[in-house]
């Protein structure tokens, strides 16, 4: 009797566990930023990767202007998929690219500049994180359209052939 007793408490105390699980596959806890579409850019002083030299965020983004701010990394494979389109993107006249380089070194990310060319203006760098924070991002890439200091449109993720057709709806 107490062997059955032990048997029943242990299957209950499986099925238990395996409900649990099998109930939190079905949640979802991916957190996602808030997409701050419409709101002002964020103001922030950053050095430039390229001249090392110190500018805020208005000596940056000018008004009557498109901008697009990628933020990349030279270890970010996804970085290295979209640069191709990033590339294409900085021959529009219409539309400075800047970049913000998210925690990375900056030999490594100089040398990924030197194998596949420089789509940016500007490079930001963003050693700690904090900026691409104050962006709402939570990864690399995302990207950001900018129009008169404002928040017009994110990309989560790599730019790709449909956000690109996208982007030149938009600064048109």
């Amino acid at each position: 009797m107490k062997n059955k007793l032990i048997s029943y408490s242990i299957i209950l105390i499986f099925l238990t566990i395996f409900a649990v699980f099998y109930k939190s596959l079905k949640d979802t806890n991916i957190y996602i930023p808030e997409t701050k579409i419409n709101n002002d850019i964020p103001i922030f002083s950053a050095e430039l990767l390229l001249s090392k030299e110190n500018l805020t965020s208005t000596e940056i983004f000018e008004m009557d202007k498109f901008y697009l701010l990628n933020i990349w990394a030279s270890w970010c494979a996804p970085c290295r998929d979209e640069h191709p389109i990033l590339m294409s993107l900085s021959k529009n006249n219409q539309l400075k690219i800047i970049g913000m380089n998210y925690k990375d070194n900056k030999k490594n990310a100089k040398s990924f500049l030197d194998e596949l060319g420089n789509p940016y203006e500007k490079i930001i760098v963003d050693k700690n994180g904090t900026n691409s924070i104050e962006w709402g991002a939570f990864g690399v890439p995302e990207t950001f359209i900018i129009y008169n200091n404002k928040i017009i449109k994110k990309y989560i993720g790599p730019i790709n052939r449909e956000f690109l057709i996208e982007i030149q709806k938009i600064i048109k």
